[in-house]
């Protein structure tokens, strides 16, 4: 029994000797340029993917950047807008419209009639001209805003408010919007 381990120790030794020397033999046979060209081509895919990766990301960073100015100056003509629209302003007053004669009749047509009331009274104040007095001209128009809407709805069909504080203004047009006064 120990000859035949001491066989098998010797033969992976031999082994062993004898595949090194082949493995040198062929690392000294290959040329060194083809060895460093077998690793170029690994770094280079490597950098090229770097490259891809880090301008996929300027990239974003980019498109980011132009949304961005993009709602900055979305931003800034909407600003504009305002303030022409404030420019715009030709005539502005307040008043206070009582609505107390939309409690006369029945309960289901009350809240209507005050809308109603709110127009005609705009109407009056403010001197909105009809098509009948015009000829060629356009009519003025008269605007609720829906905050005035909400406020005059605000309790239901059957409870409007007693009295209502507005803020009409007229603009360039002869478009007449009836806004909330400020305090309400």
């Amino acid at each position: 029994m120990g000859e035949t381990e001491k066989t098998y120790e010797e033969e992976p030794k031999e082994k062993e000797t004898i595949e090194e020397p082949a493995q040198e033999e062929i690392v000294e046979e290959a040329p060194i340029e083809e060895v460093e060209t077998k690793e170029e081509p690994e770094k280079a895919e490597e950098e090229t993917e770097k490259l891809e990766e880090g301008e996929a990301a300027e990239e974003a960073i980019e498109e980011v950047k132009e949304a961005e100015e993009e709602e900055v100056e979305e931003e800034e003509v909407k600003k504009e807008k305002k303030e022409e629209a404030e420019e715009e302003i030709v005539e502005e007053k307040i008043y206070t419209i009582p609505l107390s004669r939309a409690w006369i009749g029945p309960p289901k047509k009350r809240t209507p009639r005050a809308v109603r009331i709110v127009k005609s009274f705009v109407q009056k104040h403010m001197k909105i001209k009809t098509e009948a007095e015009e000829e060629g001209e356009e009519p003025e128009k008269l605007v609720l805003s829906n905050e005035v809407n909400q406020k005059i709805w605000s309790r239901g069909i059957k409870e409007p408010p007693r009295n209502i504080r507005v803020r009409a203004v007229k603009d360039k047009e002869g478009v007449i919007t009836v806004y909330l006064a400020e305090g309400d």
